[in-house]
């Protein structure tokens, strides 16, 4: 076996560098300059890419520090509290800072703008505009006024397209070698916990032609995993074409040139047939890793978050997945102290994990949404029950996830290069097909002494350790 030495290092598999951010206007009229911040899920990451571009496009330059900028745009999250709460102090802090006269304006976009619109205004009156989510390539627009000195229009909200947003020309902040690829846009679900719908719309799948055209734009620019998201995947055009074509999109996106790695996230426990299945199993590129929240097991609670399976079904879901695709690696969140779930239903979802051994699990505690069916649901249960479950099922999946990661020792897998942790050592952070960034863990790796390996580089490796959650792995041959 392998020997490996490692530097003691934080592992944070959202610690990623930077894109190059040279796309922006240089040696040409500048309009402005601008720092982003962008808050929130991957969905909300793309948007923010989008009106990254279309400002460079306009002659606008992203700078790293808010102190050296004309403006901030802030591309918010407001899914739950803590969310909110995280928008919310950005944006303040932003605020000081004009009110200092470090910088002259706050642009603030993205879903905490949706939700809250007029009401956000008067609680911070000294926000310049808003920007809503399907309003976001009006960013152009609001920029230009704010450097202009004009008070014009603060607000700028359009209902929800009909299809999704082309996100094409973005001004990527994630690293080159992977991006998200948004299919669709909105959801029908109308889980009674989720505020989404309020804010995202209804299902709005993106056209097949389109979403290949941005894969294509995509790899064109050096992308090697294409990361499928959505807010419901397997919905994926069921409202343009009448039927869910996801089966086919995939096997179209696994003819792009240049693409290595396709990541599902974000299927709903619907709509999942055999010849999906059939395709993600058999396929060279679509990596056996699944995202599946299913925020609970039990039927009554099911029925009460307004989730439309069952216990049984969503059993026989997870059995067919893992009978089927050879090596899966499924992730899955829940939620506990959901109104009404008593210690009977928890306990059916602690059997559950048990018995299905997810190899990536988060857990939320519930919150409330004040314009949510669930906040009128009777029985709501203490903020420290809600915890004290939350920990619970965390210690139990801690074990479960340990306990897979032992259990890779000996193996081999592929490791996509994300960052350098000692380039003279040749000591590597990536992630393997069972990681997907931010959310899961990360792979240790070293390189043989004769070749140095690089970033965005999908390397042959032997896993020889662990650490807790990550691996730790040694290359054996050649980087490709």
């Amino acid at each position: 076996m392998p020997q490996i030495n490692l530097p003691i290092v934080e592992s944070n598999a959202s610690t990623l560098p930077l894109a190059d951010t040279s796309g922006t206007q240089t040696g040409a009229s500048v309009r402005g300059k601008y720092a982003f911040i962008s808050l929130g899920c991957p969905k909300n990451l793309v948007d923010s890419e989008r009106m990254l571009g279309l400002l460079r496009d306009d002659g606008f330059e992203l700078v790293q520090e808010p102190t050296n900028s004309d403006f901030v745009v802030i591309n918010t999250c407001g899914f739950i509290d803590n969310a909110r709460r995280e928008s919310l102090e950005a944006i303040d802090q932003m605020l000081e800072l004009k009110r200092s006269g470090k910088i002259r304006g706050v642009i603030v976009s993205g879903c905490l703008a949706e939700r809250e619109r007029e009401q956000l205004l008067q609680a911070r009156p000294e926000i310049d505009s808003l920007v809503g989510v399907f309003s976001r390539d009006d960013i152009t627009k609001l920029a230009n006024q704010l450097v202009d000195g004009l008070d014009e229009q603060r607000m700028i909200f359009r209902p929800a397209p009909i299809q999704a947003l082309n996100d094409s020309n973005r001004l990527r902040i994630t690293p080159p070698h992977f991006a998200y690829l948004k299919v669709s846009e909105g959801c029908d679900r109308l889980c009674t916990f989720c505020a989404i719908p309020k804010m995202r719309g209804k299902h709005a799948s993106k056209p097949k032609e389109l979403v290949l055209s941005e894969a294509r734009q995509l790899a064109e620019a050096g992308t090697r995993e294409l990361i499928i998201v959505a807010q419901d995947t397997t919905y994926y055009g069921r409202d343009i074409y009448g039927e869910s074509r996801l089966t086919e999109l995939l096997r179209a996106l696994e003819q792009v040139d240049g693409i290595e790695w396709i990541r599902l996230m974000y299927f709903y426990p619907m709509y999942i047939d055999d010849d999906l299945i059939e395709t993600i199993a058999s396929s060279e590129k679509i990596q056996p890793y699944i995202d599946m929240p299913l925020q609970h097991i039990n039927t009554e609670m099911l029925r009460r978050m307004a989730r439309r399976v069952t216990a049984e079904s969503t059993r026989e879901i997870v059995a067919k997945l893992r009978r089927m695709i050879d090596g899966l690696v499924l992730r899955t969140t829940f939620i506990t102290g959901f109104p009404g779930e008593t210690e009977e239903h928890f306990a059916e979802l602690m059997d559950f994990v048990d018995e299905v051994r997810f190899e990536r699990l988060g857990v939320f505690t519930y919150s409330l949404e004040p314009d949510t069916p669930a906040a009128k649901l009777p029985n709501h249960l203490p903020d420290e029950i809600k915890l004290e479950r939350q920990q619970r099922l965390m210690q139990k999946q801690q074990a479960i996830a340990f306990e897979w990661c032992k259990n890779q020792v000996g193996s081999f897998a592929e490791v996509l290069i994300d960052q350098a942790i000692d380039t003279d050592k040749n000591v590597w952070l990536g992630r393997c097909y069972a990681d997907a960034p931010d959310v899961d863990a990360v792979v240790y790796l070293t390189g043989q002494p004769q070749r140095k390996l690089e970033i965005g580089q999908i390397v042959p490796a032997e896993i020889v350790d662990f650490r807790q959650y990550d691996l730790v792995a040694a290359a054996i041959g050649a980087p490709r």
